[in-house]
């Protein structure tokens, strides 16, 4: 099984509002994500690739003009905007174009992540 990974950045706001009022999470605040998407393929195409990187691209203008400096709940018309509905959002956006998709994993912060993997 061959795996690649590609790295993107976008900062957001998100509030969780279902939490107690008291949680840190339940006020508003931002994050700089980054979102890791990994191709798999059990054989590489003609190019010796997996996919050629260049294919993300129109992920990569996804993120920019669709999330990056965005309030999430606005962008996604409801309140779970965690880690863990991102991972499966941008999962599903990438895997019907890139049918490679294995797996989707969004950072809020450099020590917690939340990974999407069918």
């Amino acid at each position: 099984m061959f795996r690649i990974t590609k790295e993107f950045h976008f900062s957001a706001s998100h509030q969780l509002t279902t939490l107690p009022p008291d949680h840190q999470c339940a006020r508003l605040h931002g994050h700089n994500y980054i979102v890791e998407v990994e191709l798999s393929a059990n054989g590489l195409n003609d190019n010796g690739f997996v996919r050629d990187y260049h294919d993300l691209a129109p992920f990569k203008r996804y993120i920019d003009e669709s999330f990056d400096h965005r309030h999430l709940n606005d962008v996604l018309g409801h309140e779970q905007v965690t880690a863990e509905c991102l991972a499966r959002h941008f999962y599903l956006w990438c895997k019907a174009g890139l049918p490679e998709t294995s797996a989707v994993r969004v950072s809020e912060t450099p020590k917690t992540w939340a990974e999407y993997r069918p």
